[in-house]
């Protein structure tokens, strides 16, 4: 393509081709309404508008008016992305004529046929749009619209509306929805317990609407699940479906950056059309981190593309898939290409396919390579921005050549990754640092019970295991009540388990289990054991652990886990994979990340075991790897395990290979305002007697009028740097 000559010039005159095709689209999607024609009714409406109506009506209590108008804004919202992604690839072709005279074009004349291909495009994006979006919808909407779409808060209201109309069933889909993306928020957790619990409500409801803008999500957990169970060949394929969704999703959002309209800046000058341009740039690069951020996390998983073509070689490779493994290694090397261990495992591809290396299919795959060339093309202009024209950008890559970096700008660069290097080797040297605020050895005050393993034993800080904290009586009596009541629990109803599929899984909540004896289906005395059971856990590890004064018992959980017989043979995964309690685990770099969706205010664990009639079902620690284990614990009756919550305690439990392992699981916090208001409910229902005090099915969910706070009010203080995948932050040990 002939351009104007020297670096500078090239980079204005391709500054004006995206300022061109802002403008120009901007101007047409801003334009007065003109002729809509009789069929303005079946056109997408703003879905602002709608959205704010739906509030209107709400706090109005108009209830089915505010389910209607919400509901549509959430579906318009989405329709009106599915029109641009269509009509982005309608236009694609556009102005392809203009485009072909840029190559014999010169000086002016080369900017004025830029100008021509771009104007081309933009006329027959605005003529697609508004076959079915009316130019009220096609106005830019507000930065607050696009925060209450982002955290989910339709769904908030929703939960609310729908328990208001009495539809329980639509009430906890949009209840799970919201808690989704805002993991820590309390009071939904409540509200969906509660749904739980209430009659009608099945667990199909428990799905979560926006999952289709998740899935790469769902096949990376599922690969690494594979990976754990040593599937090699499902591995593979999932991982490489993962990378092709990966894909499919950061160009479905680059393609959102170039449709949505912008507002124009004030001053029409040339540096502010180029800026309007580089923000347009710097949209499509921000996919990287927007694709690589789960949902309700608060922080991107760095190097996310390149970590799946790393599982993905070493799957292939295990699968036998050769050929397909240096292809994608040396996808892989793209993005690293001076890397050793990649380039050591690329010759020992090369030895074992026996030269033919060179093939066809062992070349990169030809999406990575335009990937590749995309991002770099774009990070010259961006770093040419940030050089010439006082310009911001913030990369998000790690794997960015230096070479693309301006020398001006180099040592800044340099100085900022020597920064999260220095994070990184910070959080290898800091495995053996507990600040959980626990100093073990303290005083074992309850008569009858003995250590035996302490910190040494266990080769680790703040663990312990007491024996003797149940008789074989108690063991049999809660044992009793999981049999007559854990099936029928708080939710769980014997499903398989959600940490492998050859298991079955069982839970009982102390609240749970005084309203079944209140209703005459468990033993009373049970339901207050199990109560009992929880507090003198709190008082031995409180003694034991010299904790400060106020330790409060966060969540009780008598959980069940049964092998599925026929389903054991040739087994490697595990009960539990390996995980830390308050914070989320990534073993590849020893980080533990405390934000959610990990349970970041438990600072106490304890699993108090019912008996030990099963094979495997062994708890372990581990290092921060995940993989060096430094003890195990087999269970027996009354036997306690009790840990600090925090990284120095990554653990997790053996595959239960056969019969039913039942274990009491508590967690305990120094916050009051996190306590368990659940067992709190369950003694004001003994001190009245036997008379409940609570509300049953028909309970109303907190934050019934208004609605639970919204995303803004529970955000959590810390705000740390978030990687890696979710291993833990379940409620069961």
């Amino acid at each position: 393509m002939a351009v104007p000559a020297g670096p500078r010039a090239v980079y204005v005159a391709l500054f004006r081709v995206f300022t061109g095709a802002l403008i120009t689209l901007l101007h047409f999607t801003s334009a007065a309404p003109g002729r809509v024609g009789s069929s303005a009714q079946s056109l997408l409406q703003p879905y602002d508008l709608l959205y704010y109506s739906g509030v209107r009506s709400y706090f109005g209590s108009e209830w089915a008016n505010a389910a209607e108008q919400l509901e549509k804004a959430v579906i318009t919202k989405e329709s009106l992305s599915t029109v641009r992604r269509l009509c982005h690839g309608e236009c694609a072709a556009a102005g392809t004529d203009a485009f072909h005279q840029l190559d014999a074009a010169g000086g002016s004349l080369w900017d004025l046929w830029a100008v021509h291909w771009v104007q081309r495009k933009a006329e027959c994006l605005r003529f697609c749009i508004g076959r079915s979006v009316t130019p009220a919808a096609q106005l830019p909407v507000s930065t607050d619209i696009e925060y209450e779409f982002n955290t989910r808060n339709a769904y908030n209201f929703l939960q609310v509306v729908y328990y208001k109309l009495e539809k329980l069933q639509k009430a906890a889909s949009a209840a799970h929805t919201y808690f989704v993306a805002n993991p820590s928020h309390l009071e939904m957790r409540n509200n969906i317990e509660k749904y739980r619990r209430m009659e009608g409500v099945t667990e199909e409801a428990f799905q979560d609407r926006e999952l289709e803008n998740e899935r790469h999500w769902v096949l990376y957990d599922s690969a690494v699940q594979s990976e754990a169970s040593s599937d090699w060949v499902q591995a593979s394929e999932k991982w490489k479906a993962c990378v092709n969704k990966t894909l499919w999703q950061t160009d479905e959002c680059r393609v959102q950056c170039e449709v949505t309209p912008r507002r124009l800046p004030e001053d029409r000058g040339v540096e502010s059309n180029d800026a309007l341009s580089l923000s347009l740039l710097s949209c499509r690069q921000s996919c990287v981190t927007q694709v690589a951020t789960r949902p309700g996390r608060l922080s991107s998983q760095e190097d996310f593309l390149p970590t799946q073509l790393e599982h993905l070689h070493i799957a292939q490779f295990k699968a036998g898939d050769l050929s397909g493994a240096v292809q994608t290694l040396r996808s892989l090397l793209l993005f690293y290409p001076s890397d050793k261990d990649s380039l050591d495992n690329l010759q020992l591809y090369y030895e074992t396919l026996g030269g033919d290396a060179e093939s066809p299919g062992t070349q990169p795959a030809q999406e990575i390579v335009a990937y590749i060339s995309r991002a770099l093309e774009e990070k010259r202009l961006l770093y040419f921005g940030v050089e010439n024209l006082d310009f911001s950008f913030t990369d998000p890559d790690l794997w960015t050549p230096e070479d693309v970096v301006p020398e001006s700008l180099r040592n800044d660069w340099r100085a900022e990754k020597e920064k999260i290097n220095d994070k990184l080797k910070e959080g290898e040297q800091m495995e053996e640092v507990d600040e959980s605020g626990f100093f073990s050895g303290g005083p074992v005050l309850q008569t009858g019970v003995t250590i035996t393993m302490d910190d040494q034993l266990m080769n680790g800080t703040n663990r312990v295991v007491l024996d003797g904290v149940m008789t074989e009586k108690e063991c049999d009596s809660i044992l009793q009540l999981a049999k007559a009541a854990a099936s029928a629990g708080d939710g769980y109803r014997g499903r398989r388990s959600p940490h492998t599929p050859h298991e079955t899984f069982e839970g009982l909540t102390v609240l749970r289990a005084v309203q079944l004896a209140q209703d005459g289906m468990v033993n009373q005395s049970d339901a207050r054991l199990l109560h009992k059971l929880g507090e003198r856990v709190r008082e031995l590890l409180h003694s034991y652990f010299r904790s400060p004064p106020d330790l409060f018992t966060s969540f009780t959980h008598l959980v069940c886990r049964s092998a599925i017989a026929g389903d054991q043979e040739g087994r490697l995964d595990l009960s539990h994979p390996v995980h830390v309690d308050n914070c989320l685990l990534e073993p590849e770099t020893n980080q533990c990340w405390r934000e959610p969706p990990a349970f970041i205010h438990r600072d106490l664990s304890a699993i108090l075991y019912l008996n030990d009639d099963f094979d495997g079902g062994e708890l372990f620690f581990t290092n921060r790897d995940a993989k060096t284990i430094t003890a195990r614990v087999k269970p027996s009756c009354g036997r306690l395990v009790g840990f600090s919550s925090g990284p120095v305690n990554p653990h997790g439990v053996t595959a239960v290979t056969s019969g039913r392992r039942c274990a009491l699981a508590l967690w305990f916090t120094k916050e009051k305002m996190y306590r368990d208001m659940e067992r709190e409910e369950a003694e004001l229902m003994w001190a009245a007697d036997g008379k409940s005090v609570a509300k049953k099915d028909g309970e109303e969910p907190e934050g019934g009028a208004p609605p639970a706070r919204n995303a803004r009010s529970q955000a959590p203080t810390e705000r740390s740097r978030g990687r890696g995948r979710v291993t833990g932050g379940k409620d069961e040990l």
